[in-house]
């Protein structure tokens, strides 16, 4: 059996994470945190509470972004560029000295109607950090190039930033899929 860990913000934990244990079946046990892992800073500290419940896990897939790329006040983005990028190597590099294979999921987008979040600036983030993880050895999961395919069908019109049913349909695919893949990596 392949232990897999789940972390990530409200995307996995009301997303794509209600269904990837299902769809990856009894081969794999699944651990993900029942709390919201928020900002690169949140989940950097949450490794520590999380390290038991994550021991024997082979794989760990993983994602970060919305939070940190919030304009809520409009006086800019939570988390500056420099501070997300540092937050997310130092994350990078624990999951990779700990776990075999780290997979870091790219930060969805948000309907054009969002007051808080830009799908400007989250392609920047992604652009910005994508290059540093895949340097590091850690594989990508462009779940922003699925989710933007069809933002209308797979983003709720209610909030502006959940998946809607379908979204997390598609993406809970993708992301077992990509473990799956992952997995066979671990045979050879």
């Amino acid at each position: 059996m392949i232990k897999v860990t789940l972390l990530g913000d409200s995307i996995r934990m009301i997303g794509y994470g209600l269904e990837v244990p299902a769809l990856l079946g009894e081969a794999f046990e699944v651990f993900q945190p029942d709390d919201n892992c928020r900002f690169a800073k949140y989940t950097l500290r949450g490794l520590f509470d999380w390290d038991n419940d994550m021991a024997g896990t082979q794989i760990v897939h993983w994602n970060n972004g919305l939070w940190d790329i919030c304009n809520l006040f409009g006086d800019g983005l939570f988390t500056s560029e420099g501070e997300y990028v540092e937050n997310m190597l130092r994350i990078a590099d624990i999951l990779l000295s700990k776990y075999d294979k780290v997979i870091f999921a790219t930060t969805t987008p948000v309907t054009e109607q969002n007051k808080h979040n830009k799908n400007a600036d989250i392609e920047k983030y992604n652009d910005l950090i994508v290059p540093l993880l895949e340097e590091k050895g850690v594989i990508i999961n462009d779940l922003y190039k699925l989710v933007s395919s069809n933002i209308d069908q797979y983003i709720r019109k209610d909030d502006n930033i959940h998946l809607t049913d379908e979204g997390i349909a598609v993406c809970a695919k993708q992301v077992a899929d990509k473990i799956k893949a992952v997995s066979r990596l671990l045979e050879e």
